[in-house]
């Protein structure tokens, strides 16, 4: 069986966003086009962004897929970590506010930044 990796911004017990990895099955279609089962989905946007953005930091508002269509995004955490996103990769985004919380920019949430010399071009898909 071929597997799909999922990277997932989540949030995590403790209200920090976090990086974590999880496999999706591929097990339907035919050996030459593997297929998962159909995701449900509530629409889509595109964003295009200038060399220099750099957002501060946020949640996400509904849990999406980003597909990275141009150019370079990184994610960074409030840990300090981060992750760059290139052209034909992607994440799903799913560190929302916790339930009956404040948004706190010291402890909630990612910022995202255009990196390289070219335009940061995405494709978000609402799960």
């Amino acid at each position: 069986m071929t597997l799909f990796t999922q990277v997932i911004l989540f949030t995590d017990t403790d209200g920090r966003a976090r990086f974590r990895e999880e496999t999706i099955a591929l097990d339907q279609g035919t050996p030459q086009s593997a297929l998962s089962a159909l995701m449900p989905s509530g629409g889509f946007q595109l964003r295009s962004s200038p060399v220099g953005f750099r957002s501060t930091f946020h949640c996400t508002g509904d849990p999406q897929w980003v597909f990275i269509l141009g150019g370079q995004m990184e994610i960074c955490l409030q840990d300090g970590s981060s992750r760059i996103f290139k052209a034909g990769e992607h994440f799903y985004s799913a560190d929302v506010l916790p339930p009956g919380q404040s948004f706190d920019a010291s402890v909630h949430g990612h910022w995202s930044r255009q990196v390289g010399p070219d335009p940061l071009v995405t494709l978000f898909v609402r799960g």
